[in-house]
């Protein structure tokens, strides 16, 4: 079980966010999207320009929880021959380059194929903080609990509306880092507001006692970013910024990154 004293990157980077602006900003990429070096680049564009913590997604080919555009540009990875093993690379060679916590995002499927233990080496050894797992349930995961108590490895279980009270308590006990609090029934992707259910869900686990708990999916725009750290730790984009990356390069993740994050800033 996670010891409440311990003290992670993610988790100080989270609280120093809150301290200072308004709260942290998440961002996800895909690995290997539309090439390993495009998306390194684009990663570290994100941290240039005020994302506080990058998610780093592992592409995979049944993504159940993930909409048509990350969908879209995790085929096109693995249509371009990326590996599993090219992610350490990626988080190797972001971490170089910026001092922002690189979290991955990978469903369980490839890190048993992997080999949990061999996966959790070797995300230490390319300087990852941990993984966001969203397919996976505590109760199911002990072999990943304790091979990130072994390396430190910070590790984020999911709460959604349809959570129960346990499940919510279980995630809170479990997760180290944050808890990830899904905002709405269904896949990711923009939406034209982000559900008030989000709310529901972080006074939840407030009761159940987290720490941090940082709000995903359907956030898109710096006033959405406002609303949500006017009750959660951190506010996660994704599609926003693999969108700007189809559409505009590696500048356009920069210029939306910086929009986007302006709304951590407070008035």
């Amino acid at each position: 079980m996670t010891n409440p004293g311990t003290s992670t990157s993610v988790a100080t980077t989270i609280d120093t966010a809150n301290a200072e602006r308004a709260g942290a900003v998440v961002g996800y990429l895909p690995a290997g999207f539309p090439d390993l070096r495009t998306s390194v680049d684009a990663a570290v564009a994100l941290a240039e320009n005020g994302v506080d913590v990058i998610e780093l997604g592992l592409p995979y080919s049944d993504p159940v929880m993930d909409g048509p555009v990350i969908q879209r540009a995790a085929e096109e990875s693995l249509a371009n021959g990326f590996r599993v093993a090219q992610v350490f690379d990626a988080v190797d060679q972001i971490t170089d380059r910026v001092d922002v916590p690189v979290l991955v995002m990978t469903y369980w499927n490839p890190v048993l194929r992997y080999g949990v233990e061999r996966f959790a080496d070797d995300l230490v050894a390319a300087g990852a903080s941990g993984l966001i797992t969203p397919d996976l349930i505590p109760d199911e995961g002990r072999a990943w609990i304790d091979a990130s108590e072994r390396t430190g490895l910070d590790r984020v279980f999911l709460a959604a509306p349809s959570s129960t009270d346990a499940r919510m308590e279980q995630a809170v006990r479990s997760s180290r880092g944050f808890v990830y609090a899904v905002s709405t029934m269904g896949v990711t992707g923009a939406r034209v507001g982000v559900d008030t259910a989000a709310r529901t869900v972080v006074s939840r686990l407030r009761d159940a006692g987290v720490e941090r708990t940082c709000v995903g999916l359907g956030i898109s725009t710096a006033d959405q970013v406002r609303e949500v750290l006017e009750y959660a730790d951190g506010a996660i984009i994704g599609s926003a910024f693999v969108r700007a990356l189809a559409d505009l390069g590696v500048q356009g993740v920069a210029d939306r990154a910086a929009d986007l994050t302006s709304g951590a800033v407070r008035g």
